[in-house]
């Protein structure tokens, strides 16, 4: 039966080397099992309820990556749009969390429909690569200022906005030695580093003191909080349309990057350099972050930690399905989950952006009609507090500085027209 769904033969791999792949890919994604319940639970959501919410949405998305599209590609809840669901949409617009997976559920949809019907590399070439290099180091940035928040390294002040923390609390010490960690077991390729580093600052807390120990095991907790409580009545809004257009652009090129480097480190590209079942791999993608919603969670997207799994021998489907059964596994596990404190995971939102900023590496910096929407885009998705707007902001200042500069040909109708909505966003929101 295995061969027949996931031609492991042809695809020179084996039940064992497949498991072995995705539990490995497993563990370098499991943070996101502490992480999205506690971002979450900041938008009034139930925690226990978005915890078995994030443990489903990925082990469906796992499961029609795997017997749909058979690569061996995860998915769960993406790191930033989650932030952004929580801290933009909810926290700065102030859309309760209801309506917020509705924007959700429209993304997925408009997602599938692009799949379905192939314009995906109309939109996606429509978009000048500087702005989604941009978007991805901004994005970075953002979850950079939700570590140090949550790890009171860094907080408000009504002189400067911002200032440094007690270094010395409690917070900014595990926050401080959760990120260290991080560094010292990936630097040693300890796949489940980031993993690790989130128990054993628990762990710490725990036998401190700070954190009340509750137990190990249990049945899962009610997803009924959360389950079916979409909130259709404000979805005309001209605000809450760029809100879709932001969650759906943030997963149309966080995939797409992800499709497209999972495929060549494992070496899943055809002759001609195209990912085969393309169509398949997108829809996988677009369902399960529509699954999501209903069940009562931010976008669920494609892990470019996948590529552990592929280095580590997966080929197939089969190990996306592994890595849904484990998922399914840790709805078991929900004491642990309500036991990680906010600085815990502060480490791992630190890494995360160190990874997102490396993008920035590949820049022209020398051209400034590049390089000053970036630099718009970069600062602004932090200093607003809000991935909408400093996307809304960098097209609107690509398009002027094009404009100005005589750059007509960089300029397409796709990112004009994109540049205007945001404005008519800015103007009448």
């Amino acid at each position: 039966m295995l061969e027949r769904l996931f031609q492991l033969k042809s695809n020179k791999t084996s039940l064992k080397q497949e498991a072995f792949a995705g539990l490995t890919t497993f563990l370098t994604m499991a943070y996101i099992i502490f992480v999205n319940p506690q971002m979450l639970a900041d938008t009034g959501m139930d925690h226990g309820a978005v915890f078995v919410a994030t443990c489903l949405a990925a082990a469906i998305g796992c499961f029609i990556m795997g017997f749909y599209a058979n690569y061996p590609i995860a998915l769960a809840p993406g790191m930033g749009l989650n932030a952004f669901f929580a801290y933009t949409v909810v926290g700065e617009l102030g859309y309760d969390w209801q309506t917020a997976l509705m924007a959700v559920f429209l993304s997925g949809v408009c997602f599938l429909i692009l799949s379905l019907f192939k314009v995906r590399e109309w939109v996606i070439n429509s978009i000048p690569l500087p702005l989604r290099m941009g978007i991805g180091a901004g994005i970075g940035l953002f979850l950079a200022v939700l570590a140090l928040k949550n790890s009171q390294i860094v907080v408000a002040s009504p002189a400067t906005l911002v200032t440094v923390g007690d270094l010395t609390s409690w917070p900014a010490v595990m926050g401080a030695l959760g990120f260290l960690l991080i560094i010292g077991f990936v630097y040693r390729g300890i796949r489940s580093g980031v993993l690790l580093s989130i128990l054993i600052v628990s762990a710490i807390s725990i036998f401190s003191g700070d954190v009340i120990y509750t137990g190990i095991v249990s049945m899962p907790p009610s997803v009924a909080p959360t389950f079916m409580q979409l909130d259709f009545s404000q979805m005309f809004e001209i605000g809450l349309i760029s809100i879709v257009f932001a969650f759906l652009f943030v997963d149309l090129f966080d995939t797409s990057g992800t499709l497209v480097a999972v495929a060549q480190r494992g070496g899943l590209l055809n002759q001609n350099g195209e990912l085969p079942r393309l169509k398949q791999a997108l829809v996988a993608d677009s369902t399960a972050t529509i699954a999501g919603a209903v069940m009562g969670t931010s976008t669920t997207t494609s892990y470019v930690e996948s590529t552990a799994g592929v280095s580590a021998g997966g080929r197939t489907g089969l190990t996306a399905v592994v890595v849904g059964l484990l998922f399914l596994v840790a709805l078991f596990f929900a004491p642990i989950a309500a036991m990680v404190p906010s600085y815990a995971t502060a480490g791992a939102l630190f890494y995360v952006a160190v990874l997102m900023l490396s993008a920035l590496g590949e820049m022209k910096w020398a051209d400034i009609t590049e390089a000053a929407p970036v630099v718009v885009v970069v600062l602004l998705i932090p200093f607003t507090f809000s991935i909408a707007t400093g996307i809304g902001l960098g097209f609107i200042a690509y398009v002027l500085i094009k404009g100005i500069t005589k750059g007509y040909q960089d300029l397409n109708i796709g990112v004009v027209v994109i540049a205007l909505l945001f404005l008519l966003k800015f103007i009448f929101s």
